[in-house]
């Protein structure tokens, strides 16, 4: 027998021998407290959601030239703690960063996993949806007097970058991509009379601007926070920069508002069926106001100009939102557009 057994069977006799005679000790009137378990983790229950149309990580500077923007950097400037600061220890990972203007899936996968490598995650932890995998090449220089810059701008496509450590997304759960509106060059306006959809055979003449239309082409997506199960609507929208002067949503539309802005038809069936709501748009159209979404119980955030000095970029939301001290604007964001972003306690 092993020594750890026989020392185990002699402890064993002698307490029997104790309680035989007597000699155990008395229980006491109660017994000894179990330890504490130790708390559980406190979910978190805040959303946080940013909005930026990243020019393709180039920026156009006032002097002619551009100057590319990395990942990580970019990043840096745009994310916030509570406080609306960039770059301090409070700034948690974000859950959704809705984007515009990104090359395709190849650049928005890459960004992606650079957000995941800044919080120290695997690579894939954040993954990427955008409308269209490999845009066709629009455009000349793209005000870059570097071509091999303006050549990064030529593709361009909008995106939706997720968490997947806190929200789930079923197949079924994306929409299919709508077209934006337009009124082409040469058309009369007439109170919108003279509004198409921004696509074929509607798109504009010629090789050069032949696919720009795909940047402004839209998509929406239904997740599901995995902790609670509570339902999250989300839209990235570009709209063509003829929307500044003419508010166009489609075939004699005007869109919600007369603001350009309107949702398709799959997208509005995942947004009924989401409790919270977002929306991210590069609107190219000033003076839109919070109230715009408010049929579908959403209030736009973000009170500072976004694009020099024009507020050209919008994020709706249904559901509470922290207070903001910037506005719920990040001043830093290293893109020719500043970011916008809403916390969502929920």
């Amino acid at each position: 027998m092993p020594v750890r057994h026989r020392r185990f069977a002699h402890v064993a006799g002698l307490a029997a021998v104790l309680l035989a005679a007597g000699l155990a000790a008395p229980a006491t009137s109660a017994a000894a407290p179990a330890p504490a378990a130790p708390a559980a983790a406190v979910a978190d229950r805040v959303l946080r959601v940013y909005n930026n149309n990243i020019e393709n990580l180039v920026t156009n500077n006032a002097d002619g030239s551009c100057t590319r923007i990395s990942g990580p950097d970019h990043l840096t400037s745009m994310l916030v703690d509570d406080a609306g600061k960039t770059g301090t220890s409070g700034v948690v990972a974000p859950d959704i960063l809705i984007v515009q203007q990104v090359r395709g899936s190849g650049q928005a996968s890459a960004y992606a996993d650079q957000l995941s490598a800044k919080f120290g995650y695997p690579a894939g932890t954040y993954k990427a949806i955008v409308v269209w995998d490999d845009p066709e090449p629009w455009g000349g220089t793209h005000r870059c007097d570097d071509q091999s810059l303006g050549d990064l701008k030529k593709k361009q496509t909008n995106g939706i970058i997720y968490n997947t450590q806190r929200l789930s997304l079923a197949s079924g759960d994306v929409s299919a991509y709508w077209s934006a509106g337009w009124l082409k060059p040469g058309t009369a306006y007439d109170n919108g009379a003279g509004c198409t959809l921004y696509k074929p055979p509607n798109n504009d003449d010629g090789s050069t601007d032949e696919w720009k239309w795909k940047r402004t082409s839209a998509i929406a997506a239904r997740f599901t926070v995995k902790a609670t199960g509570t339902s999250v609507f989300v839209a990235t929208m570009h709209l063509p920069q003829e929307n500044r002067q003419n508010a166009c949503a489609g075939a004699g539309d005007k869109g919600i508002g007369s603001t350009g802005i309107h949702l398709g038809a799959d997208a509005t069936s995942l947004l009924n069926a989401s409790t919270i709501r977002i929306v991210g748009v590069d609107a190219n159209r000033t003076g839109i106001p919070a109230s715009t979404l408010s049929t579908y119980g959403m209030t736009g955030y973000g009170t500072k100009a976004t694009n020099g000095s024009s507020k050209i970029d919008y994020l709706f939301i249904k559901g509470a939102v922290q207070s903001s001290p910037i506005g719920h604007t990040v001043g830093t964001t290293k893109s020719n557009h500043l970011a916008l972003y809403g916390f969502i306690p929920f």
